[in-house]
């Protein structure tokens, strides 16, 4: 480890293991754990031939040791573990939080081998005669002696060699304790901190996705890897200890004199080392009676506010929309979900101890907005979707994570529109997700949503895959998928793929084969198999862009990327690289009559038709047409609107503004589509609009442009803002429509921004009505995050401190969130400048907010030089307090290089990428995206500065 502390020998605890019951289990489970392990044999290293070529090499040439591969052989399965762990929730005299255990794992020798291979980091493991293990034969007969042991922390592995060869068809158990730090990095066995009445308060728990179960306890920690964990925790008087399993009745202890208690669990179903949890703590429940198989946890205040009833409310219903879904029963006996006050990421699908943050699992109607409750409900549904999708059945190498992934964000959505039918949430996976990703997929830095098993092999390239494009391009092809065999086939499909592959591992050609199945029996036909078809989806990157000719009936694509002079260096194993085109145009619109085309002789438009492919933008591709359907399709917009698919008009707006960055069509052309939205009131192409002008805001809110700019928003927004003030009466209630109020704090944001006198006045009264009494904030909760921000703006010291204060003082996650975000909407260079100094004291900002509250203060024009400044001024101390763990140094110099769109700029950036590397090296952040995406700037600001300030001009001239 980084920093030595004393290793003491471990205390014994007393590990439960039924002789008899775990052979019986042993016997019925090897036919499983031989027939799946056979199916990785080309990939995986054996002991018999550690010098052959491999996937997994580590070095350039020369003989290799199985050792040094980062995969697992397949000489060895694992069965079963027995863990105690003993977590410390107070420092030791080194000022260090440890954890003690011991393990003792059962597993089954598959191939003759004398070298046994246990994943173990970070961990000081107590020796036993000079070894780090013990190891027996279940047989009675003697086990093999230990040759030698040692750590090979390069692979993270427990080596273990031995004078003589495990047996095929043998069972043995390796026994180790151990020693690890309960340290705050947010991986394996960690702790978390929090303070609740300026008391700190210490929760143990746990974060083993991807590969950091090896750093709790040695186990072979690979997704492939199946076994039952039985787990017992010792913990102090006063606490709780959760794992996946229900627990049986706690028992009193003593350990070195003081009282504890001890918590053994039920055996788990077979499952991944990476679902495995357990978390120490003080919290609260609240649960459905009578068994209470549905529990919510979280600190006792928050579920004595009744904070956790939405999720209580939601998650029953939730999972039996996937019970019916899935044809499949829920596996397990219970489901715990637990919120934490301090978590990484929204949620953790731990198979029966589900973790989130505070903030996607609890909600409080009086401060939580819609927008917070929505998240709530889609994470709850994202992270049940895996109980069978991912837990029951589960990816066999980390390079398919998309079918973990990419599977549970396409459901989520379905199952959180059974939960709030009224919300229409299968359509906004097409802002949440689709929208955002295809800007992602259009770079030449872009991946395939599946790898090849051989490209991912370390832990640092494993991580690297849980991003957009396994989440939201997975659920993208996923629901195209489902398109077009229809819901129904699909699911039929996944239930014959649950049953046959339950407890088990899968690659994605087993998901198409049950696909295909479904799709052969309801007599659906396809142009190719669904393989065929999907292959080309999800094995390349990117997507196509369909021109359409509606003068000659042509219809040709082409890869399409936002930067046309962009290098793709990721080859494609696809001679067209594209997709099929009966896939691509399935339904059209012509002249508000849907189509399912037949011949390219139907596109042939004639007198005034125009034509919208892509219909609700199931497809993942964008649409080009010919000039007079362009033409046309503006004409339609400004006259009638409503004729066109409410998702459709935000995907043409999309897609204008996406083909005219690519240019492919006049960025004017991209301007004209938003032209009607004085008319528009629906939320989805108002946000697609707004999302697309930041860019333009982004290039030339610190330029001339900037007014002609602002001018133009404040005519098409004026109307909007009306429309909201009439609909609530004069802003007395809410909307009832979900998406209505979701389009509500657009129509104030914008306002605000673009100088509606009026909408300034508004927010800065509301707010400070509350800074005169800060007991009652009435500012409803969907309009705090705009309120506050336009409030701060506009306002000076005095709010800015006050908002300060109550970000201290809340205890409401979302609350926090909400202020720390507006804090950065100040125009006072001094305070932003403090601000930035706040992120260096953990007492002020806390270490995983450090990241947030930078990108949120170079959102703000005038503060996006501060923070640059300021981050290459204190680069070397943030690096150095904060560690590479706690904050994403990527994600910040990508937030801080946004506008970045100058020579000038470029410079300074290529600059500090010399600088960063020659000290950091290229692993921890990776400049040439940003330098890419400078370039590009700097390239499209000269290319349309003058024509938009002509076309702005023109319609801001009158005003």
């Amino acid at each position: 480890m980084g920093r030595g502390f004393y290793i003491s020998k471990t205390v014994a605890v007393t590990c439960l293991v039924a002789t008899a019951g775990v052979l019986a289990t042993i016997i019925g489970l090897t036919v499983l754990y031989a027939q799946e392990r056979s199916k990785n044999a080309e990939l995986l290293p054996t002991t018999a031939g550690p010098s052959t070529t491999s996937a997994a090499s580590t070095t350039p040439s020369g003989p290799k040791e199985p050792w040094d591969y980062y995969r697992l052989p397949e000489t060895l399965s694992p069965v079963l573990y027995n863990i105690t762990l003993w977590p410390r929730l107070t420092p030791n005299a080194d000022d260090l939080y440890i954890f003690i255990g011991n393990s003792r794992v059962v597993f089954r020798c598959v191939i003759e081998t004398d070298l046994i291979l246990i994943h173990a980091n970070q961990l000081n493991l107590t020796k036993f005669d000079g070894f780090y293990a013990k190891l027996n034969s279940l047989y009675g007969e003697a086990a093999p002696t230990l040759k030698k042991t040692w750590l090979e922390v390069p692979t993270q592995y427990l080596v273990v060699q031995l004078n003589d060869p495990l047996q095929p068809g043998r069972f043995y158990e390796l026994y180790t304790e151990f020693v690890g730090e309960l340290s705050d990095d947010f991986g394996g066995f960690y702790r978390m901190e929090y303070f609740e009445n300026n008391v700190k308060k210490i929760v143990a728990s746990t974060q083993m996705q991807p590969t950091d179960a090896r750093k709790a306890f040695p186990c072979f920690d690979e997704p492939a890897m199946k076994a039952i964990f039985h787990v017992t925790l010792i913990h102090p008087q006063g606490t709780v200890a959760l794992s996946n399993a229900i627990n049986y009745d706690p028992v009193n202890i003593t350990m070195n004199g003081e009282s504890f208690i001890q918590t053994s669990f039920e055996p788990t179903e077979i499952m991944s080392t990476y679902l495995l949890a357990f978390i120490v703590c003080d919290f609260a429940y609240i649960g459905t009676n009578p068994d209470a198989a549905i529990r919510i946890w979280a600190r006792r205040k928050a579920i004595e506010e009744g904070q956790g009833n939405y999720a209580l409310e939601k998650t029953g219903l939730i999972l039996a929309f996937f019970e019916n879904y899935y044809n499949t029963s829920y596996p397990l006996k219970k489901s715990d979900q637990i919120a934490l006050p301090v978590f990484g990421a929204g949620g953790m699908e731990n198979w029966g101890l589900i973790i989130y943050g505070e903030t996607a699992l609890l909600y409080n109607p009086g401060v939580s907005s819609n927008g917070e409750k929505e998240w709530v409900a889609t994470v709850i549904s994202h992270e049940l979707a895996h109980m069978w999708f991912g837990n029951l059945v589960t990816m066999r190498w980390w390079n398919d994570l998309w079918l973990n992934e990419g599977f549970a964000t396409y459901v989520s959505y379905l199952g959180a529109d059974y939960a709030e039918p009224d919300w229409n949430m299968k359509d906004l996976i097409v802002l949440n997700e689709i929208v955002s990703v295809m800007s992602v997929d259009a770079t030449a830095y872009s991946h395939p949503i599946s790898s090849k098993e051989e490209e991912i092999l370390r832990p640092d390239q494993i991580i690297e895959l849980f991003d957009s494009i396994t989440y939201s391009k997975g659920a993208a092809v996923l629901r195209m998928l489902s398109d077009f065999i229809t819901e129904t086939v699909f699911s039929k499909g996944l239930h014959t793929y649950l049953e046959e592959f339950e407890y088990n591992t899968t690659g994605n050609k087993d998901l198409w084969k049950h696909l295909q199945m479904a799709v052969d029996k309801a007599g659906i036909a396809l142009p190719h198999s669904v393989e065929v078809i999907m292959n080309r989806w999800i094995l390349q990157m990117g997507f196509p862009v369909v021109t359409i000719n509606t003068q000659t009936g042509e219809i040709t694509q082409e890869h399409f990327l936002l930067d046309p002079e962009s290098v793709v260096d990721t080859p494609s194993q696809f001679k067209k690289i594209m997709v099929m085109m009966p896939i691509v145009i399935k339904l059209i619109i012509i002249a508000n009559i849907f189509f399912h085309l037949a011949t390219n002789a139907e596109l042939v438009l004639g007198g005034s038709d125009w034509l919208v492919a892509n219909v609700n933008m199931t497809g993942f591709y964008r649409v080009n047409y010919d000039e007079t359907n362009w033409e046309r399709l503006i004409a339609k917009l400004i006259s009638n609107h409503q004729e066109i698919p409410v998702i459709n008009r935000a995907q043409i707006i999309d897609d204008a503004f996406n083909l005219a960055k690519a240019k492919i069509v006049e960025t004017t052309l991209a301007l004209r589509m938003t032209t009607f939205l004085n008319k528009e009131v629906e939320y989805m192409p108002w946000e697609t609009a707004k999302r697309n002008l930041n860019y333009f805001f982004l290039m030339f809110d610190r330029s001339e442009l900037y007014g002609p700019m602002q001018a133009y928003i404040k005519k098409q927004v004026t109307p909007l803002f009306h429309y909201f003030q009439n609909l609530t009466v004069n802003w007395t209630k809410m909307p009832a429509k979900h998406t209505d109020q979701y389009n509500q704090i657009n129509a104030i944001s914008m306002a605000c921004s673009s100088g509606v006198e009026s909408c300034r006045e508004l927010t800065s009264g509301w707010f400070k009505e509350w800074m005169n009494n800060p007991a009652v904030n009435n500012i409803n909760a969907n309009l705090k995050s705009t309120v506050y921000c336009n409030a701060i703006a506009a306002g000076g010291k005095a709010e800015w401190d006050f908002a300060w204060e109550m970000h201290r003082n809340t205890t409401i996650a979302s609350e926090a969130e909400k202020l720390m975000l507006a804090l950065s909407c100040t125009k006072e260079p001094w305070l932003l400048n403090r601000y930035l100094q706040y992120c260096l004291d953990p007492e002020k900002i806390r270490k995983q907010d450090v990241s947030y509250t930078f990108i949120y203060i170079a959102r703000n024009p005038i503060g996006q030089p501060l923070a640059w400044d300021f981050i290459r001024a204190n680069w070397d101390y943030i690096i150095n307090e904060y560690g590479r763990g706690s904050i994403s140094l990527a994600s910040i110099i990508n937030g801080l290089t946004e506008r970045f769109s100058t020579e000038y700029e470029y410079k300074q950036l290529d600059q500090f990428k010399e600088e960063v590397q020659a000290k950091l090296g290229s692993a921890d952040v990776t400049f040439d995206p940003m330098l890419e995406r400078t370039k590009a700037n700097i390239n499209w600001v000269a290319l349309n500065k003058k024509p938009l300030s002509d076309w702005l001009i023109s319609q801001t001239s009158g005003i």
